[in-house]
């Protein structure tokens, strides 16, 4: 792929980079496989290019569940065209994991991940044995708490009940060993998460 999909009713004389002109790390995707990617994608990851081209992002997952989770609460919140968003824990060359933030845009609305676009942005955040001792959907629920999201919203946002999230969120600060939301992000953004 040499240019960025153009979005719905952009003109054609709209400016057209290739995925290696811009300066963040984008991949374009098929059905979950790595189509193309820029050097910065690549070098998030600790791989070249061609290492990861035609391959299913599963491989840049800590654990396959993980990716099938992913996959589920963004087919989800893919179609319409709508960029979607999350942080999740990433692995990437030699199995170093780190907190990625990742945003996507799907161009088919009935087939989601039949062509995406995502940014990775790395961010600065410990990945912990405590981190990777929590269960995905733990780490899922903690990523949103950590954004400042509603009880009600990250229910939504990974299609469980409210009650369910408020179940999670009592566990995590159980195990955590804090007394409240706030102190539960200030480990999360510490070293606990």
């Amino acid at each position: 792929m040499s240019a960025l999909p153009r979005r719905p009713g952009e003109p054609d004389t709209a400016p057209r980079f290739a995925l290696a002109e811009l300066p963040v790390p984008l991949v374009f995707a098929t059905h979950r496989i790595i189509r193309d990617c820029n050097a910065e994608f690549a070098a998030l990851f600790g791989f070249e290019r061609a290492e990861l081209l035609d391959t299913s992002f599963s491989r840049l997952y800590p654990r396959l569940d993980d990716f099938v989770r992913t996959g589920e609460m963004w087919r989800s919140h893919l179609p319409g065209g709508q960029v979607f968003q999350d942080e999740r824990i990433m692995r990437g060359a030699m199995g170093r994991r780190f907190w990625a933030r990742v945003n996507g845009r799907s161009r088919r609305a009935a087939d989601p991940f039949a062509e995406a676009i995502y940014c990775f942005e790395p961010l600065n955040r410990p990945v912990s044995g405590a981190t990777l001792r929590l269960s995905g959907r733990q780490r899922q629920i903690l990523a949103l708490v950590a954004q400042g999201r509603t009880n009600a919203e990250i229910a939504a946002a990974v299609g469980l009940s409210r009650r369910t999230v408020e179940a999670h969120r009592l566990r995590l600060s159980r195990a955590a060993g804090v007394r409240n939301g706030a102190e539960l992000v200030a480990w999360f953004l510490a070293d606990g998460g």
